[in-house]
């Protein structure tokens, strides 16, 4: 059942950590934290949906132990990862092109748009912790598809983060491990995992809420993925042309003869 009261009050619970990300963030002159906030929105989101629920089923506390796992992991890495003064230069480039008064301008652009974003893509988790209906074989697919996204892309980023952790390899381009079968395995790893949440509202009677995955998989192909990734990348890697003729850009695949 669509239960409105508990996913408007997402929406303030998520806008108002939104809103502590952005002043903390404009103190520093650096957006690049909303990267670490934003699997916490969904977080956040599924918490306020447990709050609201009339009772904790055990579906719902199977997508809330999943949703746990997943948005602390990618928090603390993308933490770690992005850790310094430097910000990422996606957000430098959307700086330059928002400039006289980016500080305010990234309150909607980068700020609010995520957090509407990421309430929208929550559907699922609400469908699904709301749900009355008993766990079936669907429920479980859905598990198993969660886990293999779920190590997918943990393991992509570890394998990336090892190679550019070795000074050798600067200005190199990572095509070992599971970055031989795909140009993004963490962003299939993440598509996994939002189906995989896809699957378990279904099992529970919410079809509605389908639409948050494929928001998701447009996003991560066209949007502040895959597209967004390899706009300029031939720029700064030359050799990413070669690994582009020989590698899938999204869908894990043996990679093509040279």
């Amino acid at each position: 059942m669509f239960d409105a009261h508990a996913y408007f009050m997402a929406l303030g619970a998520i806008s108002l950590f939104a809103f502590v990300g952005w002043i903390i963030c404009t103190l520093r002159s650096n957006v690049t934290l909303v990267d670490s906030m934003w699997s916490l929105f969904f977080l956040i989101a599924a918490i306020v949906y447990s709050q609201q629920a009339e009772a904790v089923s055990e579906r719902a506390s199977v997508i809330i132990l999943l949703v746990v796992i997943w948005a602390l992991r990618l928090s603390i890495y993308l933490t770690w990862r992005n850790w310094g003064p430097h910000e990422d230069h996606r957000y430098q480039a959307i700086r330059k092109n928002n400039e006289p008064n980016f500080w305010i301008k990234s309150l909607y652009i980068v700020f609010g748009l995520q957090a509407v974003l990421a309430w929208i893509i929550s559907l699922p988790l609400l469908g699904a912790i709301h749900a009355t209906k008993p766990m079936f074989w669907l429920d479980f697919v859905g598990i198993a598809l969660w886990l293999l996204g779920f190590l997918w892309e943990s393991i992509g980023d570890w394998q990336l983060a090892r190679f550019k952790a070795q000074a050798s390899n600067k200005g190199k381009v990572m095509d070992t491990g599971l970055w031989r079968f795909s140009r993004h395995p963490n962003y299939f790893g993440e598509f996994c995992i939002w189906w995989a949440y896809g699957l378990i509202a279904l099992a529970a009677g919410a079809w509605w809420s389908l639409p948050a995955p494929l928001l998701m998989t447009f996003m991560l192909l066209k949007v502040s993925g895959v597209a967004l990734l390899e706009k300029d990348i031939g720029e700064r890697r030359p050799a990413y042309a070669d690994y582009i003729k020989r590698t899938n850009a999204f869908l894990p695949w043996l990679p093509r003869s040279k």
